[in-house]
């Protein structure tokens, strides 16, 4: 039996990244990546991952303004907390959860809870003001 996939040969083929500032193909392998402070970022499922997101860009300046771009953004604590809710409710689909269960699963205290569930509200009410009509469809 032959290993066919992309480790076949023992070397791993580059895959072509765009760059996150100006969209620019990099298939040279000569992309720049940062690790920057984001609170609306969450992984899918490891919550030690949470609040970082990587980025690419084609050239060390591009990469400069990106990390800089990034650092003017204000962190926001409760918007951080209302993802990590999100993910859990996503692992419960019927919504079928208990209020304990939530916070042990999300790892949240009781206040950060509060305050992530009124940022999705928040959020929520200036959607619904900038666009109208329910808000947006839920995610699945």
């Amino acid at each position: 039996m032959t290993d066919s996939g992309p480790d076949a040969d023992g070397e791993d083929e580059a895959q072509p990244e765009l760059c996150d500032l100006c969209g620019t193909v990099v298939s040279d392998g000569s992309e720049s990546y940062a690790l920057v402070k984001d609170s609306s970022a969450i992984h899918a499922v490891d919550p030690r991952f949470d609040g970082a997101r990587m980025v690419v860009a084609c050239s060390p300046e591009h990469l400069r303004e990106l990390v800089e771009e990034y650092a003017r953004r204000p962190f926001v604590e409760a918007e951080l907390w209302a993802g990590k809710i999100d993910r859990v409710m996503l692992q419960h689909p019927s919504g079928a959860i208990r209020y304990s269960e939530l916070l042990e699963e999300t790892g949240l205290t009781p206040d950060q809870l509060e305050a992530g569930v009124t940022w999705k509200n928040e959020d929520y009410l200036r959607w619904r003001e900038q666009f109208g009509g329910d808000g947006p469809e839920p995610s699945s």
